[in-house]
Parts: C-alpha cells; structure tokens; sequence
C-alpha cells in the first residue's frame, strides 16, 4: 500500500498479513481514482469520512494531499491499532479521527455531514447495495459533496438515486453519487 500524491508521495505502508480482514484497494485502482477526485474536490477545505476505512490508505491519501479533517470508522479492532499506528508515525493524530463501530450504526447516529466520503465495503457485504441510500436517507453528505462506492461487478447502482458515474479499475468499480 503506498500513498499516490502529496506530502507522504511514494510513502509504503505494510499491513500485517495474518489473518487481516481487509481487501486494501489497489494502487493502481487508488490512482485511477484520486486522478478523477483531483478535478472535482478541493482536498484543503474538505470534511472527509472514510467508512470501511480498513488499512486507512484513503484517509492516509487525503491527509498528503491537504485533508485536515478526517474521520476513519471501522470495527476490526487490529486495523483500529494499525492506523493509530500509522497516523502517529506521519504526525497527523490532529487531521484523522479514528472510530470504533460498525458503520451502519455509525451512519444512523453520527449526525454530521461530509464533503467526500469514500465507502470501500467487503465485495461480500450483504447489505452493500443498501449503503448509498442510508448515506442520504441521514443525510451525511453535503449538498455539493461526493460519495465513493468501492465495488465489484456484482454490484450495480446506475439505477441509484444521486449515481453520477461509474469507473472501472479491473476487479474494483467506483460509482460516484452526489
């Protein structure tokens, strides 16, 4: 896992390899994304929230690009340890705010809108398709902000209310919502 651009560029992270329940996104899928995030998002004056946040590579991501306020939310208590980790070694303990919960609850009870929120759920999550529609349904993202839904080809939300577009990097697709 590395960091694409900004002020950690180039910057490796190594997650423990056992038994980590993540599916990282991959570099080049990261790239792909962040190309088209760079035109549309100003990443300086940004609230961002990063559900599923696993190895933190988003939040990491946006931090290095000038990201202030970041709120990572994830319940796997190891990958909670990593980022803290993580975030002390870069100095950025004050720009990530690290959550403990099951995002779901943490969507029906956090009460505070984003910029950007970016959502790279497990491919296999039964209640995936549900996640765009709780996101708005409490009205978690602001009315100019972005949404990010990492998937794969089982998944499809063209037919979504607020789908924009979809891009495909090889086994991950992003659908972007507003």
């Amino acid at each position: 896992m590395r960091v694409i651009a900004g002020k950690f560029k180039s910057r490796r992270f190594y997650p423990p390899a056992d038994k980590w329940p993540t599916r990282p996104t991959t570099d080049f899928a990261k790239e792909g994304l962040y190309n088209v995030l760079t035109h549309s998002v100003d990443f300086t004056e940004m609230k961002m929230l990063d559900l599923f946040g696993g190895t933190g590579s988003h939040s990491y991501e946006c931090i290095s690009r000038g990201c202030t306020d970041v709120t990572y939310v994830d319940q796997h208590g190891p990958c909670l340890k990593f980022v803290k980790g993580i975030a002390e070694k870069l100095e950025i303990t004050d720009a990530i705010k690290i959550v403990r919960s099951d995002v779901f609850k943490y969507i029906a009870h956090c009460g505070i809108q984003y910029d950007y929120i970016f959502a790279g759920p497990p491919y296999p999550l039964p209640n995936l398709s549900s996640l765009p529609s709780e996101i708005f349904k409490h009205d978690l993202l602001k009315d100019d902000g972005l949404l990010v839904v990492e998937h794969d080809q089982k998944h499809d939300f063209e037919h979504a209310p607020r789908f924009v577009k979809e891009k495909n990097y090889g086994q991950a697709i992003f659908s972007f919502f507003e």
